[in-house]
């Protein structure tokens, strides 16, 4: 997280805003956000690396687009020259509508059908939807260098791209524009309104609509364990019932597959790190264990 000064300045300079404070709440590998009050106003401050500008104003443009369909998704503020995000200090920071509420329970049948209904909502608002910064499908690579961290990963990970090319030649997929990591976390039940907020845009993608879907599978304990989400999803989403029971548990171990790839990739730039960061491996080998067994499962 920036100093908080660096901060303010940013929003008065950009947003013309006087903010009395601003609390970071929320740090990761992609990025931070912080809490900022000014006056009776609550806003979010999201802040990423600069080199991940695309990306990051395709995820802003896309919850405005829905903001404008009626959807609470954590709209930006546009700054004053009409911009989505700033430059501050080495990063980019955006300004975002805060939106209340506790985020749903993974494992609970209601939480599982607002989850659902939301995930597909989302997706049918986001027909049509189109930016130049929307990283394309797909990105996995059977013979990427780092897949030699573990005996086991590169033959998996070989499978899972070979089923997914297999489902693609021969069934035709519901494509568009992907949320990129709809865990439970992302939605927030305001439980004064009812009302759920669908947030952190920051992951979008295009791509098959079920590999949204197949990923919020996975927060949900897998497909055994995730009826009430499907249904819901279905019954609110674009993609037929069919093409959802054809393709969601091939996409769902593309997904682990991809999720084994990030974690190689990231043990393979600490290998070769001058200071390796003793948090980041750990990540990455608890993160390739739950790929692992879900992959070989």
């Amino acid at each position: 997280m920036l100093a908080d000064d660096t901060i303010r300045t940013a929003l008065r300079t950009a947003w013309h805003l006087q903010p009395d404070g601003c609390t970071q709440v929320a740090t990761g590998p992609a990025g931070s956000a912080g809490s900022v009050v000014a006056g009776d106003r609550r806003y979010v401050a999201a802040l990423v690396p600069a080199v991940r500008r695309a990306r990051f104003e395709a995820g802003l443009a896309a919850a405005e687009h829905l903001a404008r369909l009626g959807h609470d998704v954590g709209a930006p503020l546009r700054a004053a020259d009409g911009a989505l995000c700033v430059s501050a200090g080495d990063q980019l920071l955006a300004l975002l509508d805060f939106m209340p509420g506790r985020p749903l329970d993974g494992a609970d049948p209601v939480d599982q059908q607002w989850w659902g209904d939301r995930l597909g909502a989302a997706h049918r608002g986001l027909a049509g939807f189109q930016h130049p910064g929307l990283p394309g499908w797909h990105w996995l690579r059977p013979d990427a260098g780092h897949l030699t961290v573990a005996a086991w990963l590169r033959p998996a990970v070989t499978r899972a791209v070979t089923a997914l090319t297999k489902l693609q030649v021969t069934d035709r997929l519901t494509v568009g524009t992907l949320h990129g990591d709809p865990r439970p976390g992302a939605f927030l039940l305001d439980p004064d309104t009812g009302r759920i907020g669908m947030v952190s845009w920051g992951s979008v993608l295009s791509g098959p609509l079920v590999y949204d879907l197949a990923t919020a599978v996975r927060h949900a304990g897998g497909i055994r364990h995730a009826a009430e989400l499907v249904a819901a999803y279905a019954a609110a989403g674009p993609v037929p019932v069919a093409e959802i029971e054809g393709s969601l548990d091939t996409l769902l171990r593309f997904h682990w597959a991809a999720e084994a790839d990030a974690c190689a990739r990231l043990l393979s730039a600490c290998a070769t790190a001058s200071e390796p960061d003793p948090a980041a491996v750990d990540r990455g080998w608890a993160g390739l264990g739950a790929a692992r067994a879900a992959l070989l499962d």
